[in-house]
């Protein structure tokens, strides 16, 4: 099984050591280390443990047969644009069995006219990950409501609405809710 695990581990900005004691139960760096570069057998068990602890869809750490990958040219940091250490490349997002998406027709916060957010939708036993994370919320009649999570509460949910001179709405037990996870935007 060809999986990017360190690829993921990097991007979210997290060592070894922080996944590992994110894990359920939490394991050690070596461990994590010896799954990331083939020395210990990756199983399903392991690969969901792993998913969960960087808090992304199991199926994010494959690399599956026949993804498109796009090769990197360049590193962008403080210090401009410059050429890789080592070569890499950028595989084709995984679009999850029950994600959803939202497409911005007006700019507010963070987001512009045109941009596509994909959602990924989590149950109630899962709220608490999304914490300060931009959510989706349904609500009655074909409604939703779109802002930060600012808190949970036994079954009721803080949000804080996108723009300015928004106040918190609170939403009681809702069925589901989206998690903001990729912003798509045409440039």
């Amino acid at each position: 099984m060809i999986h990017r695990i360190r690829e993921v581990r990097k991007v979210k900005g997290m060592t070894l050591d922080d996944v590992a004691k994110r894990c359920d139960p939490p394991t050690t760096a070596q461990t994590i280390g010896r799954l990331e570069t083939g020395t210990r057998t990756l199983s399903l068990g392991w690969l969901n443990r792993i998913a969960d602890a960087l808090d992304v869809d199991s199926g994010t750490l494959l690399a599956l047969p026949n993804q498109d990958a796009l090769p990197v040219a360049a590193v962008l940091d403080h210090k401009g644009a410059h050429a890789l250490e080592k070569s890499d490349q950028i595989l084709q997002p995984v679009i999850e069995t029950d994600m959803v998406a939202m497409r911005v027709k007006s700019s507010i916060g963070d987001y512009r006219s045109g941009d596509d957010v994909w959602l990924s939708r989590r149950s109630s036993d899962q709220y608490a990950a999304a914490l300060n994370r931009d959510v989706l919320i349904p609500r009655p009649a074909g409604r939703f409501l779109f802002g930060r999570l600012i808190g949970r509460q036994g079954d009721q949910l803080q949000i804080l609405p996108l723009g300015s001179g928004t106040r918190q709405q609170i939403v009681k037990d809702p069925e589901w809710i989206g998690v903001a996870v990729r912003l798509v935007r045409e440039l």
